[in-house]
């Protein structure tokens, strides 16, 4: 039985919460994966923030000596507190600037928790890749069930036949940082 062939990744963009969330799991979980991206030389891109879970993955990965690229757009440059400390910063003109910048920089993508911020930046990616503008993986952490419900949605979706199995299986999911890690160099 042979291997399964590795995919080249240098650089993964993170969609995440400003927020922290009400488990300390969330928390844990984005520290853990800025951890494991600067461990593995991956390249952070993301949003650009320094609070929430934006905050806590970028400063994961600059604390373990790894490189991160900000994204963010001018009308959030003060809601959502500029991140000064990452190895780059790019301020665009809109939130479609953002993603398209932020899909261009990466290689792959992981979603955490968050809100309707990071549902957009998830979906529209995964619209781009369903569309062939992109083959890129899009990975979801699903820490303590926090998706649990959307995944029942995307699986009923699925049987109404309103997404292909094809499409369904574009979001590769696990509980576990590592594991999806590995299940995105593999894909």
């Amino acid at each position: 039985m042979s291997a399964s062939p590795t995919r080249l990744i240098r650089s993964i963009c993170v969609f995440c919460g400003s927020r922290h969330g009400r488990d300390p799991v969330y928390t844990a979980a984005a520290r853990e994966l800025g951890r494991l991206m600067a461990e593995r030389g991956i390249r952070l891109v993301y949003g650009g923030g320094r609070v929430g879970l934006m905050g806590e993955v970028a400063d994961a990965v600059l604390a373990d000596g790894g490189q991160v690229i900000g994204v963010i757009p001018t009308l959030l440059v003060e809601k959502e507190v500029e991140h000064r400390g990452l190895t780059q910063l790019h301020e665009v003109g809109s939130m479609h600037e953002r993603k398209a910048l932020m899909e261009q920089l990466s290689d792959a993508f992981v979603v955490l928790p968050g809100g309707f911020g990071t549902l957009d930046e998830a979906c529209e990616i995964l619209t781009w890749g369903q569309l062939g503008l992109h083959r890129k993986p899009l990975g979801l952490l699903n820490s303590a069930g926090y998706y649990d419900r959307l995944l029942a949605f995307l699986d009923h979706a699925r049987d109404e036949d309103f997404l292909s199995d094809q499409n369904r299986e574009r979001v590769l999911v696990e509980t576990d940082v590592a594991a999806l890690l590995d299940r995105l160099m593999s894909s």
